[in-house]
């Protein structure tokens, strides 16, 4: 029983051997290396440039005076900006650059739109920065 036992780890051990070394010596699967196209490529830095601008307008003392009159906590108004999706951060970015120069009061609506627009973000679930909204 013993030899029988001994013949048939040694010939188990040998078929696991046998069949794991195609899978150890198989070549790793070569990366993709898809070309990435301009507009991606630009889709990336616009996006990063519309939050910058929009991080710009608020941290504009006259900007975050009104935000605090109107009851918004700071650190929140940063982390919905952090939240918006690339789209939302164009077009509100988009907004701004609309504004006519040294309207106080039309940056102060857009950021209150924004405030509104993240609210209701939070109302469906999508962000989680309100507690209230649960």
């Amino acid at each position: 029983m013993k030899t029988l036992r001994a013949y048939l780890s040694t010939l188990l051990i040998a078929a696991l051997v046998i069949t794991s070394l195609p899978v150890a010596a198989a070549p790793a699967a070569p990366q993709s290396m898809d070309l990435v196209s301009t507009q991606s490529a630009l889709a990336g830095d616009r996006a990063g440039a519309d939050r910058e601008r929009i991080n710009e307008i608020l941290a504009r003392a006259d900007v975050q005076e009104q935000l605090i009159k109107q009851g918004v906590d700071l650190d929140e108004v940063d982390a919905r900006v952090a939240a918006l999706s690339d789209a939302e951060a164009q077009q509100m970015a988009q907004q701004l650059e609309q504004l006519p120069a040294g309207a106080g009061g039309g940056v102060v609506g857009a950021l209150f739109a924004v405030f509104i627009i993240l609210l209701i973000t939070d109302i469906l679930g999508l962000t989680d920065v309100y507690p209230f909204t649960r």
